[in-house]
């Protein structure tokens, strides 16, 4: 069941009003099972993933509180709550591994194997990747690593923590909740209210716009290039690749706003997981406003573990190597997406290298640092970088985004530009205008964003007639412009493969 369908459309009000008349003691079970129906919905025996990571998890937990005996040293207890960590993570980093990486593997080692002239045969298995996996893992072993570190206490009350994991709205795609914000609120249902319903509501149609009117229009134009990238060469790949950038925020983006507008109505607030990203001045600030819940788990998680910035500069950009190498092959089981990765460690690796260079330059040029050109030329600077390796993200493989790259630097057709041609790639001279537009509004509540205008509150504070007016409109131009506009191609969410 995704976001997008009528089939959520009608799971939604019957979940929220059963969930607000029902008894206190019945909601969290409510909302237990309203979860497992929409996970199931995908495919009903890879919910038995999901409860036994669960029922891992939460053993974990509870053994880590019981391995705090006061009979015993210091040393032993860290000893043995490193154990229930370490057999936490093994299962379900097992479970992931598996699913996820077993056939990557399968040809990394058949490759080698082949190189050496071994000859052995590799079992294969027919697996179907189990949507959200990387997502619920995280935010299961999110909350071991929390009890280990005593931040939370384990929590005791089953359905609450099954719920936690598989809290509906950000299941599938995040964001990736933390357990110290997301299980106390679930602990404290709260009443309907009309003025949460209202933000709800008007932030799920944010979501819906940058989902169905702007990524899956995009999507049409990116697809038709880069599915025969030697037939769109040079300049279509190029505008084909900027878009790509708008469509995955989009998409993304919409569905963590779909995500947090629906958790709002249930009285929850979630984190949110985008913050204007492409305004960013640096490579490093977009990480902190791209994806911020997975970003902030490997800053917790794994960064921080590493040492951090505390062992001098050589361990830290190491760190923050390894950090993005990882994060990259848990987007996807191919070299494409570990390079992407890299990449993005490496562009803050030298940015923070040559930092007091840039500077002296920057001094020695007398340029101001806040002034609207130099911090646009860092914006755009930074948006080329971020772009470049959305190739390897987005190509089919890295072979193909090797053929791209070499496409893109021998351009020389830029005609296509101003001729129309651009209007032959999926979308008419209408539906690209429309979209045009629709960046355009983008862009501009992203300036909102960063100047604290905070759009919605303007919504709510003119009288009811505008309100309902500017709902009404909204809701019409959706369904207009997206599911009953023309060229509508209904694509799934893309994180939903990670």
């Amino acid at each position: 069941m995704q976001f997008n369908s009528i089939e959520f459309l009608i799971f939604l009000p019957i979940v929220t009003v059963v969930y607000f008349v029902i008894p206190k003691k019945l909601k969290q079970i409510w909302l237990l099972c309203a979860s497992y129906y929409f996970y199931m919905c995908w495919n009903a025996k890879y919910a038995l993933l999901i409860l036994t990571s669960t029922v891992v998890t939460y053993a974990s937990g509870l053994l880590l509180e019981k391995a705090k005996r006061p009979d015993l040293p210091d040393s032993a207890v860290r000893k043995r709550k490193k154990w229930i960590v370490a057999l936490s993570f093994f299962i379900n980093l097992g479970i992931l591994v598996f699913f996820k990486y077993f056939g990557f593997a399968s040809r990394i080692i058949s490759a080698v194997a082949a190189a050496a002239h071994i000859r052995f045969t590799i079992p294969t298995f027919d697996i179907l990747l189990p949507v959200g996996i990387s997502f619920y893992t995280f935010q299961a072993l999110g909350y071991t690593l929390d009890v280990y570190r005593e931040d939370i206490r384990a929590e005791k009350n089953f359905i609450r923590y099954a719920l936690f994991v598989s809290f509906f709205p950000q299941l599938v795609a995040g964001p990736i909740e933390r357990s110290g914000n997301l299980i106390r609120q679930l602990a404290e249902p709260k009443k309907f209210s009309f003025d949460r319903f209202r933000e709800g509501f008007l932030t799920m149609l944010w979501g819906f716009f940058l989902k169905i009117v702007l990524a899956d229009r995009i999507a049409i134009f990116v697809d038709t290039v880069y599915g025969d990238y030697s037939k769109y060469g040079g300049f279509y790949l190029i505008v084909a690749t900027i878009l790509f950038a708008v469509q995955i925020y989009c998409d993304f983006g919409g569905y963590s706003t779909i995500a947090v507008g629906v958790a709002r109505i249930l009285g929850i607030d979630l984190m949110e997981n985008f913050d204007a990203p492409y305004l960013s001045t640096s490579v490093a600030q977009f990480w902190r406003r791209w994806h911020i819940s997975l970003t902030s788990w490997f800053r917790d998680y794994l960064y921080f573990p590493l040492g951090g910035n505390r062992k001098g500069k050589i361990r830290k950009y190491l760190n923050k190597m390894i950090v993005f190498l990882v994060s990259g092959l848990w987007h996807g089981a191919g070299f494409s997406y570990i390079i992407w990765g890299g990449l993005n460690g490496l562009y803050q690796v030298i940015g923070e290298m040559t930092l007091p260079l840039r500077k002296k330059i920057t001094d020695g040029l007398r340029l101001h640092r806040d002034s609207l050109g130099h911090r646009l030329f860092q914006g755009v600077f930074t948006f080329v970088l971020v772009d470049f390796s959305w190739i390897f993200f987005r190509a089919s493989d890295l072979q193909g985004a090797l053929e791209i790259i070499k496409s893109i630097f021998r351009a020389n057709n830029p005609e296509i530009l101003v001729d129309g041609s651009l209007y032959g790639c999926g979308l008419d001279i209408s539906n690209f205008l429309l979209m045009l537009a629709g960046i355009g509004i983008l862009l501009f509540a992203d300036l909102c964003r960063r100047r604290n205008i905070h759009v919605q509150e303007i919504i709510f504070r003119q009288d009811g007639w505008f309100r309902w007016l500017f709902i009404a409109l909204a809701v019409t131009a959706i369904l207009t412009f997206g599911i009953w506009g023309p060229n509508y191609d209904a694509a799934s969410f893309i994180y939903f493969q990670f």
